[in-house]
C-alpha cells in the first residue's frame, strides 16, 4: 500500500522547537519531490517547505525562511522538517505530499499543482501556545 504516515506533531510553547517525519511505505520516497503544507483552522493550506528527491534543492515560504529546515533520507525512506523559532501562528496541521512531476518551487507554491500531487498523508497537528 502506497502511503505517506507524518509524525512528531504536539503541543509546544512559542520560541520552542519540533522535529516532523514524514515516512513513505509502498515505494521509494528518492524518485519523488516531497513537499510540507500546513493548514491552521479557518485558512487555506499553504505550501511550507519543499525538497528535490536528492535533497540538494529546497525551498521555504517566506513565513518559515530561517526559522524551518527540510531535509530528507532516503535510506530511510523519510523527509523531515525542523521547526525551531515556533510562534503562535504556526499553529497548524501540518501535511507531507510526495509527487514525481511537480518541480520542488511549483510544489509549494502553486495551489493548483498541490491538489494533484500523487500521495499525501494523514497529517499531524503542531499547537504553539503558551
Amino acid at each position: 500500500q502506497v502511503q505517506l504516515v507524518e509524525s512528531g506533531g504536539g503541543l509546544v510553547e512559542p520560541g520552542g522547537s519540533l522535529r516532523l517525519s514524514c515516512e513513505a511505505s509502498g515505494f521509494a520516497l528518492d524518485g519523488y519531490n516531497v513537499g510540507w503544507f500546513r493548514q491552521a483552522p479557518g485558512k487555506d493550506r499553504e505550501g511550507v517547505s519543499c525538497i528535490s528527491g536528492s535533497g540538494e534543492g529546497t525551498y521555504h515560504s517566506e513565513a518559515v525562511k530561517g526559522r524551518f529546515t527540510v531535509s530528507r533520507d532516503n535510506a530511510k525512506n523519510t523527509v523531515f522538517l525542523q521547526l525551531d523559532s515556533l510562534e503562535p501562528e504556526d499553529t497548524a496541521v501540518y501535511y507531507c505530499a510526495a509527487d514525481d512531476i511537480a518541480t520542488v518551487r511549483t510544489m509549494c507554491v502553486i495551489t493548483s499543482i498541490q491538489s494533484r500531487l500523487r500521495v499525501w498523508g494523514q497529517g499531524t497537528l503542531v499547537t504553539v501556545s503558551s
